[in-house]
């Protein structure tokens, strides 16, 4: 097993040598090393590891502390009682999105009764932690929305709309994936223990920190990239023009996935970034889980017809009948000279006019005056 031995590698374990070496290379550098990166595409995580552990960079700053610390079996022990499962590129369970980041994740610390694999066709839901009540109903709306026509939904388990997103899928009964910026030994927020605990009840909590790793903010910026890689779309519900939510929108543009934004109120710096995305950024403008659907959704199978407004029976009047319908007054009621007058019509077409308005409930006549018919009567609540 080449030098994984001498960091502490358990005889018999399961882990095999490439899972082993990438737990390793995990505990030792930070996530978004290109250096790192280009050496295991080049060898391997197994060589490159040995080449570190046997060249200068090993024995200097920071890599010579936390390999001093390193010690894969009390780390496996860690993961059992944490009951989390380390992924590696190639496992079933490996998100495919994430190999086209141009620096994937070393490996991804994962718990939860599904896989983390459900993540794929989903839809990322993100935004503002300052979140205005109007953002977390949409938030909340467009969660269970996804989820009840069977897409999942990823989110940080931040507050504000990444909890909201969250916990409108778990209503509907859909997984939610939640991606952290720490290892999964403790929640964070702290006070998202309860919503965490539930997101992995029915669906995964990820990481690609190991645990004990605390939350910094260069780590939410890089989790960012996994949120965004690991789905078809991201929407961006609330976001100020400082917002992180915006970096991950970034992402997914670079990736070249969809990027949506739900509008706000034009007075509210809460959604200045949203506004933003569609006006310098071609973000779509969507107000609801079918009309994410119908951008990043299966092609024809999630597609929405065009909004119409309700049809009645005024707006099928045809040219002639609507200007009829429109000099017909409301109360006093008006003669056939005085429609005449208002309208220019023949007296003829305006009679077959007035029958068809007639016929439609739309006017009634009293002897030999015209008038629009009374709105029909509500019924008073008890």
């Amino acid at each position: 097993m080449s030098r994984l031995r001498s960091l502490g590698v358990p005889g018999g374990a399961a882990l095999s040598d490439e899972r082993w070496a990438r737990l390793a290379w995990s505990r030792l550098v930070e996530p978004e090393n290109e250096k790192v990166a280009a050496s295991i595409a080049s060898h391997g995580a197994v060589d490159a590891l040995d080449r570190f552990l046997s060249g200068p960079e090993a024995q200097a700053g920071a890599h010579a502390a936390r390999l001093e610390a390193l010690d894969l079996d009390r780390a496996r022990h860690v993961l059992d009682r944490l009951r989390a499962r380390v992924l590696v590129p190639g496992d079933d369970e490996w998100p495919s999105g994430l190999d086209q980041l141009t620096v994937p994740p070393l490996c991804l610390y994962a718990r939860g009764e599904c896989e983390v694999s459900v993540a794929e066709g989903s839809v990322a839901v993100v935004g503002s932690r300052a979140a205005t009540a109007y953002g977390l109903s949409v938030a909340a709306d467009l969660g269970e929305g996804l989820a009840t026509r069977g897409v999942t939904v990823v989110s940080g388990a931040a507050f504000g709309i990444d909890a909201a997103s969250h916990r409108g899928a778990l209503a509907a009964g859909g997984p939610t994936v939640a991606v952290l910026a720490r290892g999964l030994d403790r929640a964070y927020p702290q006070a998202h223990e309860g919503l965490l605990r539930e997101i992995a009840r029915h669906g995964a909590v990820v990481s690609e920190l190991p645990p004990g790793w605390a939350p910094h903010r260069h780590r939410f910026l890089a989790r960012n990239r996994l949120i965004a890689a690991m789905t078809v779309g991201t929407v961006v519900v609330e976001a100020g023009l400082r917002s992180g939510s915006l970096n991950t929108a970034k992402f997914a543009r670079g990736l070249v996935r969809h990027v949506a934004a739900v509008p706000g109120p034009v007075t509210s710096v809460q959604s200045a970034g949203c506004h933003q995305l569609m006006r310098e950024h071609g973000a779509t403008l969507v107000t609801d889980a079918a009309e994410v659907l119908d951008l990043m959704g299966r092609l024809s199978l999630d597609a929405v017809g065009p909004v119409r407004a309700p049809e009645t029976a005024e707006s099928e009047l045809d040219p002639v009948g609507l200007a009829v319908f429109s000099a017909v007054p409301v109360r006093a009621g008006a003669d056939l000279a005085r429609l005449q007058e208002h309208t220019a019509l023949d007296t003829m077409t305006l009679l077959a006019a007035l029958g068809r308005l007639g016929a439609l409930g739309l006017v009634v006549r009293d002897e030999d005056r015209w008038r629009k018919s009374p709105p029909p009567r509500r019924g008073r609540s008890s």
